[in-house]
């Protein structure tokens, strides 16, 4: 009879103290992204607020080492992309090697590059701020594939499309402008692909990091655009959004829309902007980097996750000065420029 007291009573304390080992411990997760741009701000700060807010916080049972690869978009290129390639793969060898509890890579080259390195060491990993999973090794839209998963930048073209047809029906033609971002050069190919089915002509100029907008957007003028989309494209991002706020005075100059399909800080020249939050695909990640750690959930059983309802700003006031009413349909769905 005394043994099994003895016995309850030890089940009992372990009961009570195994819990408090499980709060106590500290997790340890490696961040990997390539340039330094505001927008992977957004997204590695929406990634740590979920944390914290499934009960994950820095500085209490969480650490995080962030590496950010530094390269210079402005001046990219096919040697740059080879020697950001092969950072990035070094980069994956130190975090194989330092065996975190798991990794986070924001955007398409350090996911690419990385992720079998990482995963080979046994490491799960998530990734996050990549607009076509494809691209960066993934099965599926939905589906990464064994040892990682992640969440997409990814939206519907042909449904932002709708809505441009929809705020724009005498639009016939549309311009884009892009640089050899792998992202932008998805993102045009799309646009190219859904745009003839809704009555677009797409017309597209390819530029490098360094190329001023407005010859660009000149050229595509002179064909007969009748109105921008900004793509997914760091070229947008840089210089402090340079390009951006040039084909915006641009296009107003020349009284026709600028419509953007990438949301960021940089980018607040366009008269309506449709698309995924940063800072959201950043949340979710972190929902699913939470899940993994704490539930011990294999990251392959995890859908890759995305933004499922479009965000849709507008610029009110650019709108007035085209003399274009705002449908209905739209204002009900769409807020305001800050």
């Amino acid at each position: 009879m005394k043994s099994i007291s003895a016995f309850l009573i030890v089940l009992l304390v372990l009961c009570l103290v195994t819990p408090l080992f499980a709060a106590d411990k500290m997790y340890r997760i490696e961040v990997l992204q390539v340039a330094n741009i505001p927008v992977f701000d957004d997204t590695y700060e929406g990634f740590v607020k979920e944390l914290a807010n499934n009960g994950l916080s820095v500085g209490k049972n969480l650490t995080i080492n962030r590496k950010i690869i530094d390269f210079d978009i402005e001046k990219g290129g096919i040697w740059k992309k080879i020697g950001v390639a092969m950072d990035i793969k070094s980069e994956a060898s130190r975090i194989a090697s330092a065996k975190p509890d798991l990794a986070l890579t924001i955007g398409t080259p350090a996911t690419k590059y990385a992720k079998d390195k990482i995963m080979g060491a046994g490491i799960p990993l998530v990734f996050t701020a990549v607009a076509f999973p494809q691209a960066a090794g993934c099965k599926s839209l939905t589906e990464a594939g064994p040892g990682f998963t992640g969440a997409t930048l990814y939206m519907s073209v042909r449904d932002a499309l709708r809505i441009v047809r929809l705020g724009f029906p005498n639009v016939k033609t549309i311009g884009i402008v892009y640089s050899d971002d792998e992202n932008a050069i998805a993102h045009a190919d799309e646009i190219k692909k859904q745009g003839p089915p809704l009555g677009f002509t797409v017309l597209t100029k390819e530029v490098s990091k360094n190329d001023p907008i407005v010859p660009a957007s000149q050229e595509l003028l002179n064909k007969g655009v009748q109105a921008f989309i900004v793509p997914l494209d760091t070229y947008y991002a840089i210089k402090g959004g340079k390009a951006s706020i040039e084909q915006g005075a641009f296009a107003r100059k020349n009284k026709i829309p600028n419509i953007s399909f990438a949301l960021s800080r940089e980018n607040r020249s366009g008269v309506l902007y449709i698309g995924s939050e940063f800072s959201v695909v950043g949340s979710l990640a972190g929902k699913q980097a939470a899940n993994i750690l704490l539930n011990g959930v294999k990251p392959e059983s995890l859908p890759i996750a995305r933004q499922q309802d479009l965000t849709i700003l507008v610029d009110e006031k650019q709108f007035v000065a085209l003399g274009i009413q705002l449908p209905m349909e739209i204002l009900k769905l769409a807020k305001p420029i800050q």
